[in-house]
């Protein structure tokens, strides 16, 4: 745990947060694009709620946030991100299914943030990596087979998984900026009260 706590391994973990932060904030700037579009082409409501529609989509807000170590936030948001790029993986190819070539547009953009996520995964990995935890195997993350829903459904589970990326996107930079405030409190011990 000493590489972790050494002047350069700050540094690193500073910067790679840093850029860990404008990376979410990119992303959620692009989900939210993506979700107007979204809502647009597929004839929802965008109040439309998908309560019963997101079985199996990681929720953005945190028990007790304020209490959770770096690492325990670093895992959280690794879990969270690689269940979303199954989804989104999932949503792509439903979406091909349904529309064909007819929305490429729409693809194209899911397709994209698709890989923000991807990116931002292995930015959370190569975190991990500096605070001498590797990242946890996939196998734990792999999201159980999709429950059978009717194109309603889906769209509505599509609609919910873009909203709570969206959240993820604001927790995540929160978590960032935690992580990268010097100290004991950025890595192991718990840090002071603010709520995501």
């Amino acid at each position: 745990m000493a590489a972790a706590d050494s002047p350069s391994a700050a540094l690193q973990r500073r910067d790679l947060c840093s850029r860990g932060i404008r990376l979410a904030g990119k992303m959620r700037s692009d989900v939210i694009d993506l979700l107007d579009t979204y809502v647009e082409r597929q004839g929802l409501d965008a109040s439309a709620s998908v309560a019963a529609a997101v079985e199996g989509v990681p929720v953005a807000a945190a028990e007790r946030w304020d209490e959770q170590t770096g690492t325990q936030r670093l895992l959280e948001n690794l879990a969270a991100y690689r269940a979303f790029r199954a989804l989104l993986a999932q949503m792509l190819e439903e979406q091909r299914e349904q529309l064909g070539e007819a929305d490429a547009a729409l693809g194209r953009a899911l397709a994209a943030v698709l890989l923000q996520v991807s990116a931002f995964s292995y930015h959370l990995e190569e975190l991990l990596r500096l605070e001498s935890h590797g990242p946890p195997s996939e196998e734990r993350a792999a999201c159980p087979p999709p429950p059978q829903l009717s194109l309603f459904e889906r769209k509505l589970r599509g609609l919910g998984v873009l909203r709570e990326l969206a959240q993820w996107a604001v927790r995540s930079a929160r978590d960032l900026r935690q992580l990268a405030k010097p100290g004991p409190g950025s890595s192991s011990a718990p840090s002071p009260p603010e709520s995501p």
